[in-house]
């Protein structure tokens, strides 16, 4: 499985709304300006995570994104499937002989399960964990 830029993205549109959970709507213009990323293309991702749930839109001049859900109830595998699609690995494995076939399961699970076990409050942590370690290597 390779995950897109459709929810690589995804995942940051996500990250960057849990860490302002509670603080009111982020512009994608904003996300976009701060990540260095395609505002159109931000646009185009929000579509789907709105339609399932994930985030509210908020229009107005100072509106746009919320997320629906609190940020330890929203996982990393609800963004990616979302975006995109069913977590497989391997296509047809139905015809793999039986070892192969418990391989490429075993392997789908254990991805699956790392991707329903992080939640978003967990990524947004961990880049605030990451920016405070950052600093004390320049101290």
């Amino acid at each position: 499985m390779k995950i897109s830029t459709k929810g690589r993205y995804g995942l940051t549109i996500m990250i960057e709304l849990a860490k302002n959970f509670g603080e009111g709507p982020i512009s994608l213009k904003q996300i976009a300006r701060e990540k260095n990323l395609s505002e159109h293309y931000l646009e185009q991702l929000a579509s789907p995570l709105r339609n399932a749930g994930l985030v509210k839109s908020v229009r107005g001049a100072y509106g746009g994104y919320i997320l629906a859900r609190l940020p330890k109830e929203i996982t990393a595998g609800d963004v990616i499937r979302v975006l995109e699609g069913p977590i497989t690995l391997v296509e047809g494995i139905e015809d793999e002989e039986p070892a192969k076939q418990a391989l490429w399961l075993r392997v789908r699970d254990a991805v699956k399960d790392v991707l329903d076990t992080t939640t978003l409050d967990d990524l947004k942590n961990h880049d605030n964990d990451q920016q405070q370690e950052s600093y004390m290597f320049y101290i």
